[in-house]
């Protein structure tokens, strides 16, 4: 039993020297946890090689080298102070019952930095998509789990009752003779207990590429899903933003709708008290009155259009159901893109984690092809295994019998499907045109990359002359409104140009408004477009 058992061990320790070249080569080449290329050190391409001094290569395109700082933290927002009431409720299954449960009782103004701290925090996707990412770290550690032997033990222990009756020649069943009346039969032998085990090793050498394939695709698919983490993190910013400059746009329609209202009626007065000294018509008096009707039912527009914005932005940020959120920050320019059009667009190439997430698909799948074709190559195991078994037999007379049965056995086991009905080659033809797939995909994700890009700065440079041509507007409306309201008390204007010059007014303040909530938005949607900008604001640079 002790020469067994040295044996075994010898034999297991031998095992795991013995490594195959394949699963060797993956073992030396495996990064750390956590260690990943990444492609964002230069535009990406097809085909990606590493030289001698271990510079990064791009083979097909030419290397742009990056000139701004990528780097996007999907890690947990700094901690927000003062806007405790702001926190979801940490059960995400509260479902409300009361009235008093979703009426708004706080009003809480935030910045725009604030903003998006809590969308950060919050957003039900990106919670997803870390999820996502963990799963796929424990995907990998499985894969990883084929370059090591299987070490399989058994047990089993056995009670069973062996006792036969006893019969003659003629098949008869044969009676205790002290018996006189014949009851009692003879039975021979008695209760077995029987104990065996089995432990067995195996270890694959080869085993066709499906274990290094598998490993590297499964990296792959971790980084896929760390992009889509940076994605949804860009985005989640982006919407953020948005909802926040909507906000801002909403509170200024709602005062300009109130400085409207304020000039009609003073317009009104003006009227009522020049038809009262008999200088101007009741037609005067009327038509300021509809003026001011006017203006009313556009306040009311723009008070529904605020209760809109902030409940958009209160579902963007996912905070809690009674809370009504405030703009803190003033309206105003945002920055200034300094890069050209062509810069952008190269910078927005290198940057878009969707652009890299398509190639990596491309890899995973190339993986899958192999790990397809690997079913029908040979594939080479080292086994070993030890059996022992023991067994006593109680019979009547309390007699005592032990049975040992040891045995050993190890060697080296090829399996090799020869013809699987052509499954391996079909699922391997269905990688290959996965692979297909994900360049089609990288052209047409590019295409709208560039899209956005260029619809983004175009409306960014619009955005930008039309701040300076209402600013002008603005100030030419005001000066029109002072004199159309002086002609017409001193009674050589018309209420006709009093109330033109009040709707020019109005309309230069909404289209000063308007420039710059565009120009914001426009320079919002064109760093969305590049991404991986430092803190979003690559306008910081010098």
């Amino acid at each position: 039993m002790d020469k067994s058992k040295s044996f075994l061990k010898a034999l297991s320790a031998s095992a795991f020297i013995f490594l195959g070249w394949e699963t060797l080569a993956v073992a030396q080449n495996l990064p750390k946890s956590g260690e990943y290329y990444r492609s964002k050190d230069f535009l990406l391409a097809n085909s990606i090689t590493v030289s001698e001094d271990g510079q990064k290569e791009i083979m097909g395109y030419q290397k742009i080298p990056m000139q701004i700082s990528q780097s996007t933290d999907v890690s947990q927002p700094s901690e927000l102070t003062g806007i405790e009431p702001l926190e979801p409720n940490s059960n995400p299954l509260i479902f409300p019952t009361q009235p008093e449960e979703v009426e708004i009782n706080l009003n809480q103004p935030i910045t725009l930095e604030e903003a998006i701290e809590l969308a950060l925090r919050n957003n039900r996707d990106l919670q997803e998509a870390t999820l996502n990412l963990q799963q796929a770290e424990e995907q990998l550690r499985e894969a990883r789990a084929g370059l090591y032997p299987r070490l399989d033990a058994q047990l089993e222990l056995e009670n069973q009752d062996t006792r036969r009756e006893q019969r003659n020649e003629q098949g008869r069943v044969i009676t205790d003779p002290e018996d006189p009346d014949g009851v009692t039969r003879l039975t021979s032998e008695g209760l077995a207990t029987s104990f065996s085990g089995n432990v067995a090793l195996n270890y694959d050498i080869y085993s066709g590429g499906e274990v290094s394939a598998n490993i590297k695709r499964a990296e792959r698919v971790l980084r896929s899903n760390e992009l889509d983490l940076e994605r949804i993190t860009e985005q989640t910013r982006f919407e953020a933003t948005r909802d926040y400059y909507s906000l801002q746009n909403a509170n200024a329609e709602v005062e300009i709708a109130q400085a409207a209202i304020e000039e009609s009626s003073q317009t009104l007065k003006d009227a009522q008290l020049l038809e009262q000294a008999g200088l101007r018509p009741q037609f005067d008096v009327l038509t300021a009155e509809v003026e001011l009707a006017n203006d009313q039912q556009t306040l009311a527009r723009a008070i529904a259009n605020q209760k809109t914005a902030q409940r958009t932005l209160a579902e963007t940020l996912s905070i809690g159901q009674q809370v009504a959120l405030e703009t803190a920050d003033e309206i105003e320019e945002a920055g200034v893109w300094s890069l050209s059009l062509e810069e952008t667009i190269v910078l927005a190439y290198k940057n878009r984690a969707e652009l890299e997430q398509r190639i990596v698909l491309r890899e995973a799948n190339e993986q899958q092809r192999k790990i397809a074709l690997a079913e029908i190559r040979p594939r080479v195991t080292l086994f070993a295994d030890y059996t022992f078994s023991a067994s006593d037999i109680f019979e009547e007379l309390e007699d005592f019998q032990e049975r040992d049965n040891n045995t050993y056995r190890f060697g080296a086991r090829l399996n090799w499907r020869l013809f699987d009905g052509g499954r391996a080659k079909a699922r391997a033809d269905q990688a290959e045109t996965d692979t297909e797939i994900n360049e089609n995909d990288f052209a047409n994700q590019r295409n709208t990359i560039r899209l956005e890009v260029e619809s983004a700065y175009f409306s960014l440079e619009a955005n930008q002359e039309n701040i300076g041509t209402s600013q002008k507007a603005l100030e030419l409306a005001e000066e029109s409104l002072r004199l159309a309201r002086l002609r017409f008390q001193a009674g050589v204007g018309t209420q006709t140009e009093v109330i033109e010059a009040q709707s020019d007014l109005t309309t230069a303040r909404a289209n000063l408004l308007r420039a710059v909530i565009d120009y914001n938005q426009s320079l919002n949607q064109l760093q969305r477009a590049v991404t991986n900008l430092p803190d979003g604001l690559l306008f910081d640079l010098p």
